[in-house]
C-alpha cells in the first residue's frame, strides 16, 4: 500500500471507495476488516485535509474570502 500523504485526492478517494465496497461485502475476517477500516479512516482524513486546503486557496482568491454564486 502506498503512503497516504503522497496520494492525490482522486487516488485517495478511489481507494476509500474500494475499501468501503470490501467492508460491505462481509467476506473479510475481523482482523482484515479492522485493518481496512483504519486505512479508510486515514484516507478519509487525508481527503478532508486536501479539500480544506483547496477551499482555503479558493477563498484567498476572492476579495473578501466569500465565494460568490456563479450566474
Amino acid at each position: 500500500m502506498s503512503d497516504i500523504n503522497e496520494l492525490s485526492f482522486e487516488d485517495a478517494y478511489a481507494e476509500l471507495e474500494a475499501i468501503v465496497l470490501k467492508l460491505e461485502s462481509g467476506e473479510l475476517s475481523l482482523e482484515e476488516s479492522v485493518a481496512l477500516f483504519e486505512r479508510g479512516r486515514r484516507l478519509s482524513e487525508h481527503c478532508q485535509t486536501l479539500l480544506d486546503q483547496a477551499e482555503l486557496r479558493v477563498s484567498r482568491l476572492t476579495d473578501d474570502g466569500r465565494l460568490e454564486p456563479m450566474n
